[in-house]
């Protein structure tokens, strides 16, 4: 895609901390789309567990979508990138989730056992919506 807009990691991430409803029941987090804590419509929810500690998942950008991506148990880090810089996520709490707007490469890895991540997307899978070779990424993000 053409004239796609620049991305930087400070515009176009950044970490959410979540309600925690619980009490001596047990916790609780009720997220809504269009929220404080979910900036759009909820149109897809994936999420990955079983990865090895070796395993890197994503290596990819997308064009449009946004997402949020929630550890729900164990941890894991997301390595952001915007063609200009990296920066190194841990997610290790159901109550943090990470903001990615906007054309930023990602990366998950370190998975400790018994994680599991769960991504909330504003849209459904598009295969054209991806970049998916890191030197197509640098030479896209860092046109203009």
């Amino acid at each position: 895609m053409s004239n796609t807009p620049r991305a930087t990691l400070q515009q176009n991430t950044r970490l959410i901390d979540f309600p925690s409803l619980g009490d001596v029941r047990g916790q609780l987090c009720a997220l809504e789309s269009v929220s404080a804590y979910v900036p759009f419509d909820i149109k897809r929810v994936y999420y990955m567990w079983d990865v090895g500690a070796d395993q890197v998942r994503g290596k990819h950008a997308h064009y449009t979508l946004k997402q949020v991506l929630i550890c729900l148990g164990g941890a894991c880090e997301v390595v952001v990138d915007d063609g200009r810089q990296r920066q190194t996520v841990r997610l290790d709490s159901p109550l943090k989730g990470l903001l990615i707007d906007g054309f930023i490469w990602r990366e998950m890895q370190h998975f400790t056992p018994g994680a599991t991540l769960m991504v909330l997307a504003n849209d459904h899978y598009d295969e054209a919506d991806y970049v998916r070779n890191y030197d197509q990424f640098l030479q896209q993000a860092n046109e203009g």
